[in-house]
């Protein structure tokens, strides 16, 4: 036992504030942490911390490498030292894997705020919702039209994901960045993301401005000493090395092992009463003037019903028979709901940029009522009701016939290599989800099914759900968030019991199932960032088996195998050992524009011919965003080529082993002591 004397001096050790560039200022930190100990990590996580007068940094580590977990020692040394005034700006998808990774690996107490939660903390007398004792959580939208109250907090730390999102904050043109630099200027920063730099210097420049604008001085400056003149791009290398923090993934395969990506194509044919269904449908999206179709929202309603079209014949099912309610109540001058689409998007838990460009559109007013012919608006309905008859008798489609022989091809392939016998099937629409989990249900996997999605409230997820609050009720791994426990609760039945786990996109962002070796794109998005994501909850650090990846393939749809083809060869998201590069994914600036694109050429192109021509030409417009004029600029700005960077880490790793055996041990003495 030691003595009081001895307790007093190991609580002083245990407590005290170490100098920012020494390992003891996070170790304490990586104590209390839930997290496996790399030396890429505590290296960013230092940088970040050590320098007081600096105002932020950039963390640019390559995809895969753990830019939250470095944000989380950051956050968790603050909230250490007592300053707790801390706020997280990310993509509103990305807000929930926030919250869960901040209480599961670093017990911090965190609030996600939007318009909704803000208006019931109110009701619940919190004066003031984003002055409480907890890390804030807000989306870049939201966060950017609370300029006032985020002005008005001293945060002690700003932390914004995705930060290549604001790359263009120093334009006037650029509202979000430059409310965005308004609210929180003079705030100390963390800026994440992988690609700091794809298409121009500017966006170094950029990015440097949320930090600080005076960093290079203002636009023209910098553009006439760095842009206009390339012989100074030595010098700027070594300004950037103050604030700019990036390792690559070859830096750290010492210390992080990747396995492969495998991929499997399972094509389908439909049945002829499918395909006259989805003939029809199109036939029906092409027409120049439509009630179905509102003039202001045609286009995103054209692209959400070629989605459902290709997801299941149930999910289409529904979206035609609501369209057919609200034209009837057009057609007798009923109130109909402006928001028709919103909902549609909600309830089948689409992408939640739709429910932005939806906002946006509704800001310019209600959609005009205008004159309604009784006769053309009958026809339309008429025909959804034969397409609703159409798709009411195909009780079982081809694609889901399908399934059944891609699950069996790909655990056989996991059993070779030893592999757990799990899969995650992925759908875009909610409705293909219930369909799906009632078929295998009946397919013989009854029981070894789990569903997540963006409620996860159906009768089978609450029963997992009360049962793990029972298993779980005298652990510490109750967090009391509701949403967050009901995640992983479903999760942890996934990793104990189910095979085969069937998800929307919300099990694409912030959910890490390391232990599943198996993704089934059973609908392909046309945003290959959204692929990426998908792929990526399995296939990243921590995976012990190499991921085997299903594309589904319509055989008798000649655009749905050139996007696949696009996918796989262009953006190479299916083979390797890393999928998709930064570079390649970055310069995909818009998910939904990218996606527009490819719905202009399924509205467009007949023949197979005039659809190969279109996506060759897309193709060639890719290869020029995807400058190689870049790459040398990028290399040698952002990437060191130090030979002993794997000496140096191994040290830095070395010396948080020794001292956290120091500091567990201390802490273990003075806990039995008292």
């Amino acid at each position: 036992m030691i003595t009081n004397h001895q307790a007093k001096y190991y609580a002083h050790e245990l407590t005290r504030q170490a100098a920012g560039d020494d390992i003891d200022r996070i170790s304490t930190s990586l104590f209390d942490a839930s997290v496996d100990l790399n030396p890429h990590q505590i290296e960013a996580a230092l940088f970040a911390l050590r320098s007081p007068l600096s105002k932020g940094v950039v963390l640019a580590d390559e995809v895969g490498l753990g830019k939250t977990i470095e944000a989380g020692l950051v956050l968790c040394q603050y909230w250490a030292e007592r300053k707790r005034h801390i706020l997280v700006i990310s993509p509103a998808s990305l807000r929930r894997q926030w919250a869960a990774e901040l209480i599961e690996k670093f017990n911090l107490p965190t609030e996600i705020l939007d318009a909704r939660a803000v208006r019931q903390r109110k009701k619940d007398g919190i004066y003031n919702p984003f002055r409480q004792n907890k890390v804030i959580i807000l989306s870049y939208h939201y966060a950017s039209r609370m300029e006032d109250e985020l002005r008005a907090i001293p945060w002690n730390l700003v932390v914004f994901d995705e930060a290549h999102k604001l790359r263009n904050a120093h334009q006037k043109s650029n509202r979000m960045g430059k409310a965005l630099r308004r609210a929180l200027d003079g705030r100390q920063k963390l800026l994440l993301t992988a690609t700091p730099i794809q298409n121009s210097l500017m966006e170094l420049y950029g990015l440097s401005t949320l930090i600080d604008e005076h960093i290079f001085g203002d636009d023209k400056a910098f553009r006439k000493q760095y842009l206009h003149n390339g012989t100074n791009l030595e010098e700027l290398r070594e300004r950037l090395k103050g604030f700019i923090k990036r390792t690559l993934r070859r830096d750290v395969v010492e210390y992080v092992r990747y396995t492969e990506r495998r991929t499997f194509t399972q094509p389908f044919t439909p049945g002829d009463d499918e395909q006259r269904l989805y003939d029809g449908i199109s036939a029906f999206m092409l027409r120049e003037e439509s009630y179905a179709l509102p003039k202001r929202q045609r286009h995103l309603t054209t692209l959400i019903l070629r989605k459902l079209l290709a997801s299941s014949t149930c999910a289409v099912t529904e979206t035609l028979k609501r369209i057919r309610e609200r034209l009837i109540r057009l057609r007798d001058q009923q109130v109909v709901s402006d928001d028709f689409l919103g909902h549609l998007v909600a309830e089948e838990e689409l992408e939640e940029e739709y429910l932005e460009i939806l906002e946006a559109s509704a800001e310019s007013g209600p959609i005009d009522q205008t004159e309604i012919d009784k006769d053309r608006i009958n026809e339309e309905i008429a025909e959804l009701e034969q397409f609703i008859n159409w798709a009411d008798a195909i009780k079982v489609d081809a694609k889901s016939r399908q399934l059944l022989t891609a699950l069996e091809t790909g655990f056989q392939e996991m059993e070779k290599m030893g592999a757990p016998r799990k899969a995650i099937i992925f759908t875009e629409s909610r409705r293909t989800q219930e369909y799906l989990r009632t078929y295998l249900d009946e397919q013989g996997y009854r029981g070894k099914l789990v569903t997540f999605n963006g409620t996860n409230t159906d009768p089978e997820s609450n029963g997992i759900f009360q049962q793990w609050l029972q298993e779980e009720r005298n652990k510490d791994k109750i967090t009391g968030s509701c949403p967050v426990d009901r995640r992983t609760a479903l999760i942890d039945y996934f990793r104990e019991q189910a095979e085969i786990m069937i998800a929307t996109e919300a099990a694409a962002e912030g959910v890490n199932l390391q232990f599943c070796s198996m993704v089934i794109n059973y609908d392909l998005p046309w945003n290959p960032q959204r692929v990426e994501q998908r792929i990526g909850r399995c296939h990243r650090y921590g995976q012990k088996h190499d991921v085997v990846v299903v594309n589904f393939v319509n055989t008798r749809n000649e655009a749905d195998k050139r996007v696949l083809e696009l996918l796989s060869e262009k953006f190479n998201l299916f083979n390797g050992v890393f999928g998709a590069s930064d570079d390649v994914l970055g310069s995909i600036e818009s998910g939904i524009d990218f996606e527009k694109r490819i719905l202009n050429i399924y509205q467009s192109c007949r023949s197979p011919q005039e659809i190969q021509q279109a996506f060759e030409q897309l193709q060639k417009e890719l290869e020029e965003d995807i400058a190689a004029r870049m790459d040398s600029t990028h290399q040698l700005l952002l990437e060191h080529f130090d030979e002993d960077i794997h000496d140096l880490l191994k040290i830095q790793l070395d010396q948080a082993k020794q001292r956290l055996d120091k500091v567990g041990r201390l802490f273990w003495l003075l806990t039995r002591h008292v």
